[in-house]
């Protein structure tokens, strides 16, 4: 168990836990963690080169697996991690690739028998059936997937970096269209109503899909996308909305909670919605044009102003107030219309290639999945690929 009290005789020393063994084998121990031990149980929970850590329970990674390639001298393990130690002449890293074999399968969930909090507990895990060929089979099988797969990963964080500078290239062509607007600053409650949302918890629905509730998920792009939003009671729909905070066509939503500085306008064609906690609703005057007021919003310098205003260490937010107090240019209407469809036009064209490029990475990573699941099962043959 996670020990966070020295009881007299304990070590302090690092342990692996869950985060760190990430999806497709890959072992994130940059991000380090410290925790009491009691005596005798670093010894009996060490980790050590041939070792394969399996995470034991949670939704998202209950059964992701990882090939320990060094000694960790003075680390331990918690109880979200299994360890296992190979017998005898067995290799581990085969052992790791099988294991990632059968949760991409689907065989994992199934046979942990998810219900509500899924757990791949040691006992279940002694007992999943594994395919052991002998054991230069198992070498040759993991070499060719330690080769095959650092090629995918080599290209699959290519085109990441390709996509990282493509986001760069993005926010720089905005920020220099709207610098380059005027340099007139006003404070954004000079040009909207800032209108806080209603505090409370809504109650979440899944029979009944009349009453759309609008929160970060909604805020990911342009405009607000409710096709997988939440849905609530009429009661509580009808709280959200009272006191001026239904959303029109033109407003924007801004997040203030988690995700800070999403931004999305609200268009005409969306049902009538209410807007979560994490949301502040900006009502325009005529003389602001909303996609120009979202690309402002967007830019550098009005990012740099929400990181300054932002509070909170581990849930990051911004108060109402410094919302209203972000400085904001604000040319004449007919230069706002224009420099919005210029940036339309751009940021099309560069959403277009991080598009394919995401999904040149989905289909990396599919291929990457189904190289390994051939190889430890034999349908490829490892040695006359080599």
């Amino acid at each position: 168990m996670l020990q966070g009290k020295n009881s007299g005789s304990d070590a302090r020393a690092p342990y692996m836990r869950a985060a760190n063994v990430q999806p497709d084998g890959v072992l994130a121990i940059d991000d380090v963690k410290e925790m009491w031990f009691g005596e005798g149980e670093l010894e009996h929970l060490s980790i050590r080169a041939g070792d394969v850590v399996v995470v034991e329970g949670g939704q998202g990674g209950f059964g992701r697996a990882a090939f320990i390639d060094k000694d960790l001298p003075g680390w331990g393990f918690q109880n979200s991690i299994n360890r296992l130690r190979p017998v005898g002449d067995f290799d581990g890293r085969y052992i790791a690739y099988y294991l990632i074999a059968l949760r991409a399968s689907g065989f994992i969930r199934a046979y942990s028998n998810v219900v509500s909090m899924p757990h791949l507990t040691a006992e279940k895990l002694a007992r999943i059936p594994i395919l052991m060929p002998p054991v230069e089979l198992q070498r040759d099988i993991a070499d060719y997937l330690d080769r095959e797969t650092a090629r995918i990963d080599t290209l699959i964080e290519e085109q990441e970096q390709l996509i990282e500078m493509l986001r760069e290239r993005r926010a720089a062509a905005i920020s220099n269209a709207v610098l380059d607007a005027t340099s007139v600053r006003t404070q954004l409650r000079r040009v909207v109503d800032v209108i806080d949302c209603a505090h409370v918890t809504a109650e979440f629905v899944d029979d009944d899909k009349r009453y759309p509730v609008a929160s970060i998920r909604e805020c990911q792009g342009a405009t607000v996308d409710l096709s997988g939003c939440n849905y609530t009671t009429e009661e509580f729909f009808e709280h959200l909305r009272a006191s001026g905070r239904a959303p029109r066509p033109g407003d924007l939503l801004f997040i203030r909670n988690v995700s800070v500085g999403l931004v999305s306008v609200v268009t005409s064609d969306l049902p009538e919605f209410a807007v979560g906690q994490e949301t502040v609703l900006l009502r325009r005057s005529r003389g602001i044009d909303p996609s120009f007021l979202r690309y402002a919003l967007i830019g550098t310098e009005v990012r740099h102003a929400i990181e300054s205003a932002m509070i909170g260490s581990t849930f990051r937010r911004i108060n109402v107030s410094a919302i209203r107090a972000l400085p904001v240019p604000i040319p004449s209407l007919d230069e706002q219309r224009r420099i919005a469809v210029q940036l339309d036009e751009q940021t099309a064209k560069t959403d277009t290639l991080i598009e394919e490029t995401g999904r040149f990475i989905d289909l990396s990573r599919e291929r990457r999945s189904a190289l390994i699941t051939a190889a430890v099962t034999g349908q490829i043959d490892v040695r006359g690929a080599a």
